[in-house]
């Protein structure tokens, strides 16, 4: 059929629209124009057979996305990605992504020159490894794609990289500076790969940071199981703080029907097709979350190799095939990577009724590292415990005891054991004191390390930023001494809060606040640090929480224009 035809991308520009261009590459952080929403429409040209990209809500569109930049006032631009079902699955894929990086090409070029531009500066012999490694498992995904013309697994994945064509080739269009290659927005889904990735191959100069920290999150049971909430706190560098709040209403079909997982709200960053937090909601019912526990056992970078899918993949297609806890868990685990190594918390609010025990496959946990994942139904835990707590430490004995962390407890003490590490110890005493949505965000935004015994460490001063459940690891003093480097004076720390329950799920809702915990610490300010202001980053951040209900944003159903 024609619409299985090479694509031609035609850009009309409706200049009334108000869009506006960049000049030699310079952006203002002052800027609060982009407050009023902007739409995109790429439709499907009959005639033609082409993709037209449309500025303004047009119908009958392939692809609308709908951007609102309130990054300044509340520390996240929205973002409404929506498909029309009445054109082939590869046709709406390709063109949510031109939607996409159409709207968001100014946020896309700051983002990348903020985290990505430059990584492979002095790393010749690493970055070659890198592209090898990467062209090897497109072409063997690639055939898997080709064998494989009924699988819908393989379907999706297919669907996931035309939508990443679509996304380079709409930020393209715009026209903005720098320009992108297929090749740099593979680099921003890997940004978490890359960490393995950097070990296995052999980076001289790698992110990775003993003992470092990368998510927060809690779930808890309410007394009397009245309510089940779940939430997650991204620990970041800061200079990746440019973020968008996305909801992707994808109308795929598998099997005559839509699949499960077709619209998910989720906190994200530019140029980005899935969170990368990661913080999910999906209409399947399910909400999928993870935290790091990475590998520091060198023996098993043996088994990262080509012929797997990278967890950024991954994840997307669990997302969206699986009902249930036990099938995202089943999903996720087949290629294993052995990059991107999470604990995964699966919650399927379906089986959730208020007032009544917990059944089995409410909540599922998988853990993974190369050549290994492990899973399990832990609703019982959950009901005996009434909180779940992860903090960058495996729980499944096997997986502590091989992926490196006995070790470092055997060198630096109880920070690397599973029940006594200061967060450990902090969700312990402190969960009993949620009651509501509220007062999940305020211990998941807590902050008290200059006066909390559980922040104390064999350090100078005697404490740490980082030992607290939102971290801020640039309050630690440049000349302290820390035993390893997670607990001393970086640019890095908890950026946000997410938060859900069984209500709020229905409607795919969230409580969110942006930026670092400024709860019982000053407000981190670019311009009282030694580091530079990246590209579209306020100076101070200090947001305050705020419901994200999709359902009351209406701007993002503009009435269409014909």
């Amino acid at each position: 059929m024609c619409r299985n035809a090479c694509i031609v991308i035609v850009v009309v520009l409706r200049l009334s629209v108000g869009f506006s261009r960049p000049q030699e590459n310079v952006y203002s952080n002052d800027d609060d124009d982009g407050e009023k929403p902007t739409y995109v429409s790429v439709i499907f040209d009959e005639q033609s057979k082409n993709l037209v990209i449309k500025e303004g809500a047009v119908k009958p569109y392939v692809a609308l996305a709908s951007f609102k930049n309130t990054f300044n006032s509340t520390g996240w631009s929205l973002l409404k990605l929506s498909t029309n079902d009445s054109y082939a699955n590869d046709i709406q894929a390709e063109a949510a992504g031109i939607a996409e990086g159409y709207a968001t090409a100014d946020h896309i070029s700051m983002a990348f020159q903020n985290t990505m531009q430059g990584y492979c500066d002095n790393e010749k012999e690493f970055c070659d490894k890198l592209k090898a490694f990467l062209k090897s498992n497109s072409d063997w995904l690639q055939q898997q794609i080709k064998d494989n013309p009924t699988s819908s697994y393989w379907h999706q994945v297919s669907l996931i990289y035309k939508q990443l064509e679509g996304l380079h080739t709409g930020y393209s269009e715009k026209k903005v500076k720098p320009e992108m290659s297929m090749q740099d927005f593979v680099f921003l889904q890997i940004g978490g790969d890359l960490e393995d990735l950097e070990s296995a191959l052999g980076k001289k100069s790698q992110k990775k940071v003993l003992g470092s920290g990368s998510c927060s999150a809690l779930v808890k049971l309410f007394p009397k199981n009245a309510d089940l909430a779940i939430s997650q706190v991204t620990w970041n560098d800061f200079n990746a703080m440019l973020r968008i709040y996305k909801l992707y209403n994808l109308t795929y079909y598998d099997s005559g029907n839509v699949i499960e997982g077709a619209v998910a709200s989720f906190s994200s960053y530019p140029g980005l097709l899935y969170s990368g937090d990661d913080f999910h909601i999906l209409s399947s019912g399910l909400v999928s979350q993870e935290t790091t526990i990475g590998n520091g056992n060198k023996d098993l970078w043996q088994y990262i190799q080509p012929t797997t899918l990278l967890e950024w993949v991954r994840t997307i297609v669990a997302n969206r095939l699986a009902r249930t806890g036990n099938q995202w868990c089943s999903i996720f685990e087949k290629y294993n990577s052995g990059t991107y190594n999470n604990q995964w918390m699966i919650l399927d609010y379906k089986l959730f009724e208020a007032g009544k025990p917990l059944k089995p496959d409410t909540f599922w946990v998988l853990e993974q590292l190369p050549g290994t994942v492990h899973m399990a139904d832990m609703s019982v835990f959950l009901q005996q415990q009434g909180y779940w707590a992860s903090y960058n430490l495996p729980y499944f004995p096997y997986v502590y005891n091989i992926s490196g962390v006995a070790e470092s407890k055997k060198q630096h003490g109880s920070w690397f054991d599973y029940n006594e590490n200061p967060r450990a110890q902090i969700f312990k005493r402190d969960h009993n004191k949620v009651t509501d949505m509220s007062t999940l965000v305020k211990l998941m935004r807590y902050n008290d390390f200059q006066h909390d015994v559980l922040s104390k460490c064999d350090c100078k001063p005697p404490y740490s930023g980082e030992n607290a459940i939102s971290a801020r690891s640039d309050l630690n003093p440049a000349n302290g001494t820390y035993p390893f480097g997670a607990l001393g004076h970086r640019r890095h720390g908890g950026t946000d809060c997410k938060a859900t329950n069984a209500g709020m799920s229905k409607k795919l809702s969230q409580f969110v606040v942006a930026g670092p915990t400024s709860d019982q610490q000053a407000p981190f300010q670019w311009s009282k640090t030694e580091w530079k202001r990246p590209l579209g980053h306020p100076d101070v951040f200090k947001f305050e929480p705020n419901l994200l209900d999709w359902t009351l944003e209406d701007w993002t159903d503009k009435p269409t224009e014909v």
